[in-house]
Protein backbone atom coordinates (compact mmCIF):
# COMPACT_ATOMS: atom_id res chain seq x y z
CA UNK A 1 0.00 0.00 0.00
CA UNK A 2 1.75 3.43 -0.56
CA UNK A 3 2.12 6.29 1.87
CA UNK A 4 -0.52 9.22 1.89
CA UNK A 5 0.61 12.90 2.26
CA UNK A 6 -1.26 12.79 6.18
CA UNK A 7 0.47 9.53 6.78
CA UNK A 8 4.30 10.69 5.82
CA UNK A 9 2.76 14.15 7.43
CA UNK A 10 2.08 12.28 10.86
CA UNK A 11 5.28 10.00 10.64
CA UNK A 12 7.87 12.30 9.36
CA UNK A 13 11.24 12.23 11.68
CA UNK A 14 9.59 9.19 13.19
CA UNK A 15 12.46 6.90 14.61
CA UNK A 16 12.41 3.48 12.47
CA UNK A 17 11.48 5.67 9.57
CA UNK A 18 13.43 6.43 6.64
CA UNK A 19 12.33 8.91 3.75
CA UNK A 20 14.22 8.32 0.84
CA UNK A 21 14.07 10.39 -2.47
CA UNK A 22 15.81 8.18 -5.28
CA UNK A 23 15.47 11.43 -7.31
CA UNK A 24 18.84 12.70 -8.87
CA UNK A 25 21.04 14.86 -6.68
CA UNK A 26 20.66 18.03 -8.64
CA UNK A 27 16.61 17.44 -8.43
CA UNK A 28 17.90 16.59 -4.40
CA UNK A 29 19.21 19.55 -4.35
CA UNK A 30 16.90 21.96 -5.81
CA UNK A 31 19.62 23.11 -8.58
CA UNK A 32 17.49 21.32 -11.50
CA UNK A 33 13.78 22.14 -10.32
CA UNK A 34 10.76 20.99 -12.31
CA UNK A 35 8.92 24.34 -13.63
CA UNK A 36 5.79 22.74 -12.67
CA UNK A 37 6.58 22.81 -9.04
CA UNK A 38 6.15 25.63 -6.51
CA UNK A 39 9.03 25.00 -4.26
CA UNK A 40 12.31 22.95 -4.65
CA UNK A 41 14.69 21.05 -2.95
CA UNK A 42 13.95 17.62 -0.74
CA UNK A 43 11.77 16.57 1.70
CA UNK A 44 13.00 17.61 5.00
CA UNK A 45 15.25 14.64 6.76
CA UNK A 46 15.36 12.72 3.51
CA UNK A 47 18.05 10.86 2.27
CA UNK A 48 18.58 10.80 -1.34
CA UNK A 49 19.66 7.91 -3.19
CA UNK A 50 19.44 7.92 -7.00
CA UNK A 51 17.21 5.76 -9.12
CA UNK A 52 20.07 4.80 -11.24
CA UNK A 53 22.60 3.42 -8.30
CA UNK A 54 19.52 1.78 -7.00
CA UNK A 55 19.75 -0.02 -10.34
CA UNK A 56 23.07 -0.50 -10.84
CA UNK A 57 23.40 -3.09 -7.60
CA UNK A 58 22.97 -6.73 -9.52
CA UNK A 59 21.83 -8.76 -5.60
CA UNK A 60 19.82 -8.31 -3.21
CA UNK A 61 23.34 -7.97 -0.85
CA UNK A 62 24.47 -5.55 -3.19
CA UNK A 63 20.99 -3.02 -2.89
CA UNK A 64 21.72 -3.82 1.13
CA UNK A 65 25.20 -2.14 1.00
CA UNK A 66 24.65 0.46 -0.94
CA UNK A 67 21.50 1.18 1.11
CA UNK A 68 23.21 0.32 4.90
CA UNK A 69 20.13 0.74 6.88
CA UNK A 70 19.54 -1.38 9.54
CA UNK A 71 17.05 -4.60 9.81
CA UNK A 72 13.75 -3.49 10.40
CA UNK A 73 13.97 0.46 8.89
CA UNK A 74 11.16 1.19 6.98
CA UNK A 75 11.73 3.05 3.97
CA UNK A 76 9.57 5.83 2.66
CA UNK A 77 10.73 6.50 -0.99
CA UNK A 78 9.64 9.16 -3.17
CA UNK A 79 10.72 10.99 -6.29
CA UNK A 80 8.65 13.65 -8.80
CA UNK A 81 5.65 12.22 -9.29
CA UNK A 82 5.70 8.45 -7.66
CA UNK A 83 7.12 6.57 -11.02
CA UNK A 84 11.00 6.18 -10.12
CA UNK A 85 9.53 5.77 -6.73
CA UNK A 86 7.46 3.27 -7.41
CA UNK A 87 9.94 0.87 -9.54
CA UNK A 88 12.50 1.52 -6.57
CA UNK A 89 10.27 0.45 -3.84
CA UNK A 90 10.06 -2.98 -5.71
CA UNK A 91 14.00 -3.19 -5.85
CA UNK A 92 14.35 -2.86 -1.75
CA UNK A 93 11.25 -5.21 -1.14
CA UNK A 94 13.14 -7.62 -3.43
CA UNK A 95 16.46 -7.15 -1.24
CA UNK A 96 14.25 -7.52 2.02
CA UNK A 97 13.35 -4.18 3.37
CA UNK A 98 9.92 -3.26 4.59
CA UNK A 99 9.43 -0.40 1.88
CA UNK A 100 6.49 1.66 0.32
CA UNK A 101 5.96 4.18 -2.30
CA UNK A 102 4.94 7.82 -1.43
CA UNK A 103 3.26 7.84 -4.70
CA UNK A 104 2.17 11.97 -4.37
CA UNK A 105 6.13 12.52 -4.04
CA UNK A 106 7.82 15.95 -4.61
CA UNK A 107 4.99 16.86 -7.17
CA UNK A 108 2.36 16.69 -4.08
CA UNK A 109 4.65 17.94 -1.11
CA UNK A 110 5.89 21.01 -2.82
CA UNK A 111 2.61 22.52 -3.09
CA UNK A 112 1.58 22.89 0.51
CA UNK A 113 3.90 25.29 1.62
CA UNK A 114 3.41 24.34 5.54
CA UNK A 115 5.08 21.42 5.00
CA UNK A 116 9.05 20.84 5.56
CA UNK A 117 11.56 21.03 3.08
CA UNK A 118 15.37 21.76 2.75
Amino acid sequence: MDVTLDELRRRLGEDGLTVLDVRTVLEYDGSAPSSCDPRHGHIRGARNLPLEQLLECRSGKEVRELVALPEGTEIVAYCHVGQRSGFATQVLRGAGYEARNYAGSWHEWSRDPSLPSD
